[in-house]
């Protein structure tokens, strides 16, 4: 018995991977006791059986898989749902819904909602046929979709769901990770929901490196930091602002509350002083001026008189 390569070490078509008495599982093929890989991946051995994880290609569907599928058409009642990959699927509405039902099934979904469902059947002519009755399958409302190569799925889900579970607890966000490729993302910021696409794009691209969980978990850590440390400035950038803006306001309202004329008691000191300075032309001087005239010219008169004599 004799294994040729290390754990998790990249391998192509047709390269050797073990002989004796392993086991070929995924990814691999065995002849005349050897077991050789089907396709370029990671090579793993688990007991006595020998696998490889496919770095690349389309999603085919198993039954059981848990699948994100948008739905395309509705037709009678059935629902048909786009899965990714070459084959379409199929959704009938009594592995959907419970009796009795609307006949108008586009009332429970329609064209473009987004679903969670699982793989119940698959035929490679008809395509697969899904259900959702099973726990936590229903239509996804909100968040985003984000598509990753399906060969990356087990390592974005990781041994025992522990990379997906880790991910949910730094970011606290909402996810649902598809066999096919498709990972459902709602999160309660735009910086967390940016943040989640890094981290998920960084294991599709980095998935056939060792010691990806702890490195993925120190990111998310010092990244969740400065989001927490921004969020805190602009709360505190938020708090002086509004207090400005009430100072502001008290300014302009003791402005208005002031008067727009000023009452005040004038000083009788001064008024008396401004009384003697006025010059008031008595009334008695002005007769006497008339008195005078009317005088002159009685006498005027009275000297004419004496010359015509």
């Amino acid at each position: 018995m004799a294994v040729y390569f290390q754990k998790r070490e990249v391998v192509v078509p047709g390269q050797l991977l073990a002989e004796g008495r392993y086991r070929a599982s995924f990814g691999t093929y065995g002849e005349d006791g050897k077991i050789f890989s089907s396709l370029v991946g990671l090579a793993e051995l688990r007991g006595n059986t020998v696998k490889v994880v496919a770095l690349e290609g389309a999603y085919i569907p198993k039954e059981g898989d848990l699948v994100i599928g948008v739905i395309t058409l509705v037709a009678g009642n059935n629902w048909k749902v786009d899965v990714g990959g070459p084959y379409g699927a199929s959704l009938h509405a009594n592995n959907a819904l419970r009796r009795p039902y609307s006949e108008d099934i586009s009332e429970y979904m329609d064209i473009g909602d987004a679903i969670a469902a699982e793989v119940i059947a698959f035929d490679r002519v008809s395509g697969p046929f899904l259900g959702m009755k099973g726990r936590g399958l229903r239509v996804l409302q909100g968040g985003m979709i984000l598509d990753v190569s399906p060969a990356k799925i087990p390592r974005i889900i990781g041994r025992r769901g522990s990379m997906i579970n880790m991910i949910k607890d730094h970011l606290n966000i909402q996810t649902m990770v598809g066999q096919n490729g498709r990972i459902w993302i709602r999160a309660p910021t735009t910086e967390v929901l940016r943040l989640a696409i890094k981290a998920f794009k960084t294991i599709e691209a980095q998935a056939h490196t060792s010691k990806l969980t702890d490195r993925i978990s120190a990111m998310l850590e010092e990244e969740m930091t400065k989001i927490k440390v921004d969020s805190k400035l602009e709360v505190e950038i938020d708090s002086e602002e509004a207090s400005n803006l009430e100072n502001g306001s008290e300014v302009e309202e003791a402005l208005e509350e002031m008067p727009d004329e000023v009452d005040f008691e004038p000083n009788e000191e001064l008024e008396t002083e401004f009384e003697s300075e006025v010059v008031v032309e008595p009334e008695d001087e002005a007769i006497d001026v008339e008195a005078e005239a009317e005088t002159k010219e009685e006498e005027d008169e009275k000297k004419t008189k004496k010359v015509r004599k």
